[in-house]
């Protein structure tokens, strides 16, 4: 049998470093021996380095720090250093749950998809009975299913990315990067496995209220879903029908997020007429889920945004 070799890659910037340690010893409770992993930690310029509490981890870790340039620029280095035959993308304040990741780990070894698409939960379950896919190529299961945008969600293989990276400078970067991952894929298996623990802190990039940075993470959305569905029209069939699903998706949450972030009917109407002119909006008559057909034809009208604005809660200021 082949041996599986994985790359974690842990992005950090100015966290407690007992979360970090934490994540570090979630790897290191794994099965894999020291041969089959590596454990890359690329801190993104933090005030303070970590370093000299993770010394202990030295014969284990690979610790790169690099000026502050964000998080895209911080997975991209790790994907550089990246030796390993499968990446992981882990950010710091998170972690592996041992029992389903192990599940997620002996879907490599015995079935050997090119990517591993598992749950994220925000607490540890003691369920260990896990569903799991046949193999289906990505552009299939994107066709047929919404896709979780988190990059830390999938386990991938190194030798489908090619020359593909995250967007510099840009919030939602995952995004952009994982349906275009998921379209390279020929072998992809989908496990209920809840093998990531996610926190929600305050003050993350998640959670940050302030309005100039929400209006600019909805500006990022927005040209995220423009360059996908310039992307979209120039691939094959079954590829381009994959991308128009998620671009949907992206949409859809994308007018949800603007009433829910702003509370603005005029700046509702102003995102409407740039998505208009890229044939954006009206969304698709398609019925993905049930959620997205209700939605499409409330907002295909003047009538069911105005209920649309009445019935999307208004985000707290600390949400």
């Amino acid at each position: 049998m082949e041996k599986t070799y994985i790359s974690f890659i842990i992005t950090f910037y100015n966290l407690p470093v007992r979360l970090l340690t934490t994540c570090i010893e979630s790897i290191l409770s794994l099965s894999l021996r020291p041969t089959e992993r590596e454990i890359i930690i690329v801190d993104d310029g933090s005030d303070i380095s970590p370093l000299p509490e993770i010394m202990p981890y030295g014969d284990d870790i690979i610790y790169i720090r690099q000026a502050n340039q964000g998080l895209s620029a911080a997975r991209n280095t790790g994907i550089q250093m990246a030796q390993g035959q499968y990446l992981q993308f882990i950010d710091g304040d998170d972690q592996l749950l041992q029992a389903p990741y192990e599940h997620c780990i002996d879907i490599l070894r015995f079935s050997r998809p090119e990517v591993v698409v598992f749950d994220m939960t925000h607490q540890a379950s003691t369920n260990t009975a896990y569903s799991d896919s046949p193999l289906q190529k990505g552009n299939s299961y994107m066709r047929h299913h919404n896709i979780h945008g988190t990059a830390c969600g999938y386990i991938f293989s190194r030798s489908i990315l090619g020359d593909l990276r995250f967007t510099l400078g840009i919030w939602h970067e995952d995004e952009e990067f994982t349906p275009l991952l998921l379209l390279r894929a020929e072998t992809v298996c989908v496990t209920s496995a809840q093998a990531y623990l996610y926190r929600v802190r305050p003050n993350s990039i998640i959670t940050d209220s302030h309005i100039r940075k929400r209006i600019r993470r909805l500006d990022d959305a927005k040209h995220i879903i423009f360059r996908l569905n310039t992307l979209a029209d120039r691939l094959p069939a079954d590829d381009k029908a994959a991308l128009q699903r998620r671009v949907a998706q992206l949409t859809m949450d994308y007018l949800y997020n603007i009433i829910r972030q702003t509370g603005s009917r005029h700046y509702l109407d102003r995102k409407i007429k740039e998505l208009h002119k890229q044939g954006l909006y009206p969304l698709p008559d398609r019925d993905y889920t049930t959620k997205y057909t209700w939605f499409r034809r409330l907002s295909s009208s003047q009538a069911g945004l105005s209920l649309l604005m009445r019935l999307i809660p208004l985000s707290h200021p600390s949400q």
